[in-house]
């Protein structure tokens, strides 16, 4: 019988416990701010702002919103986030990518404090994952661990295949799975036989960016697959790097999409938020 990891429900778990966290800071006198920066009106940025905002109410995280045109120079936002990384009522700055294309993404991650890297993209907080110190970590992996772990699965010994390689997602996400002692493959565009690399997975994690890639043939029975992609099919329906109808009845536990993964990167967000107002 497949399993279907429910993102929804762990999330609310952890918002449930981070919200009792909260009362008992604010009883102390201690606040938690999260300022959110959004340049331009992506549709899709526009959302994810909008879920973080409602996160943070329900919790008790006060959010301050700067919704900036998309004429914003790169001058003008690198002021504004000067100007919050020295404002000490504010705990955690978040600038909600991707940006126009007239600004420099890396300049702007690099120019957040990494006190206030909430999500977890400054260089220092990416070296402090690698050699395990404290520090952010990259909120989507993050997320995947702890569903991984509040589902009552085991990583340790497992042979961890993670598909992609990105900076945000599939590198820290192997690093991660290794901190949790498991034995990790990081497979990408130019890895060979795919299919004979990812049939090894007992844990599978998908973050290539290509809708319903992965059928059964890339899958080994009994497996455990984590879909990170998010799309639109033809018919305006949200779908995954998985081909979730295909493989559901092969794999041991999935997670859907949407409801999977989605909704534990808001949930991650606001645990290090919480977290940088604790320091």
């Amino acid at each position: 019988m497949t399993r279907l990891i429910d993102g929804k429900a762990i999330s609310a778990q952890i918002k449930e416990e981070l919200k009792e966290q909260v009362e008992a800071m604010r009883a102390d006198g201690q606040s938690v701010c999260l300022a959110v920066i959004q340049v331009g009106d992506d549709p899709a940025s526009s959302i994810y702002v909008r879920n973080k905002k409602k996160a943070c109410a329900y919790i008790g995280i006060q959010s301050l919103s700067y919704e900036l045109k998309e004429t914003t120079t790169q001058e003008e936002l690198l002021e504004l986030v000067e100007k919050l990384n020295h404002d000490k009522n504010v705990h955690g700055i978040l600038v909600q990518l991707p940006l126009p294309s007239h600004i420099d993404e890396d300049a702007i991650v690099k120019a957040i404090i990494p006190e206030k890297d909430v999500d977890g993209f400054h260089p220092e907080s990416v070296g402090r994952m690698v050699i395990g110190e404290d520090g952010f970590e990259s909120c989507t992996p993050a997320g995947v661990i702890q569903l991984l772990k509040r589902s009552g699965i085991e990583i340790a010994g497992k042979e961890c295949v993670v598909v992609g390689r990105s900076n945000n997602v599939g590198k820290p996400m192997g690093l991660l799975l290794l901190r949790e002692n498991g034995t990790v493959t990081i497979a990408h565009s130019k890895t060979k036989n795919l299919k004979d690399v990812t049939k090894r997975a007992d844990i599978l994690i998908v973050a290539m960016g290509k809708p319903k890639y992965i059928t059964s043939e890339y899958i080994k029975d009994g497996a455990v697959v984590i879909d990170v992609g998010m799309h639109r099919n033809s018919e305006n329906k949200l779908c995954g790097d998985v081909d979730f109808e295909d493989v559901k009845d092969k794999v041991s536990a999935i997670t859907p999409v949407p409801g999977g993964v989605g909704p534990m990167t808001i949930a991650m967000l606001m645990c290090n938020c919480v977290k940088a107002a604790s320091k």
